[in-house]
């Protein structure tokens, strides 16, 4: 019995440790999570613009491919991926559109004004209610839209510029 009791944790130890180093080799992207809203429609929602334009609701994503970031000014991934939108809103093939996340509107705007704004639209979902609607983790995620108003793509974290490569790829695809 006191063997038992002895060996008990270390079993124990050693399945803990085999699940680790399984997802650890496993090979998958953590960015990629899976998402119940790929290939549905934008949820619906409403939040008010940054910028006291009308507010963003679920209809901004109809008629063009729209990439969706979700980003907040204390953010520092937020800010490491910044450059990087900012070119994808250059290449003029997606309209760029920001949901600011749990964050001041002046902090946001400062942010804004000190590092460009690659947005064409952005709404404040100061509650975080429209993105619990979006299925967001954290900050950063983007979303990538396609005519239709159907979600096509989600990467959870910070854009990288090889995953830039992918977005181009797919915005490329849903824009013929």
């Amino acid at each position: 019995m006191v063997r038992l009791i002895t060996f008990l944790p270390l079993a124990v130890a050693a399945v803990l440790v085999a699940v680790f180093l399984s997802a650890l080799y496993s090979g998958r992207d953590p960015s990629l999570l899976p998402s119940p809203l790929i290939d549905k429609p934008v949820p619906a929602f409403r939040v008010p613009s940054l910028y006291g334009s009308p507010d963003l609701t679920q209809a901004e994503f109809k008629g063009r491919v729209t990439v969706l970031n979700v980003f907040a000014s204390w953010c520092l991934p937020c800010r490491a991926e910044h450059p990087l939108l900012t070119a994808l809103a250059r290449d003029g093939k997606a309209r760029i559109t920001g949901l600011n996340y749990k964050d001041k509107p002046e902090d946001a705007k400062a942010w804004l004004k000190a590092l460009g704004n690659p947005y064409a639209r952005i709404g404040a979902d100061r509650t975080g209610r429209a993105a619990i609607e979006w299925g967001v983790y954290g900050v950063p995620e983007t979303f990538i839209i396609d005519k239709a108003g159907r979600i096509r793509h989600k990467h959870v974290g910070p854009i990288t510029p090889d995953q830039l490569k992918v977005i181009r790829h797919k915005i490329g695809q849903l824009a013929k």
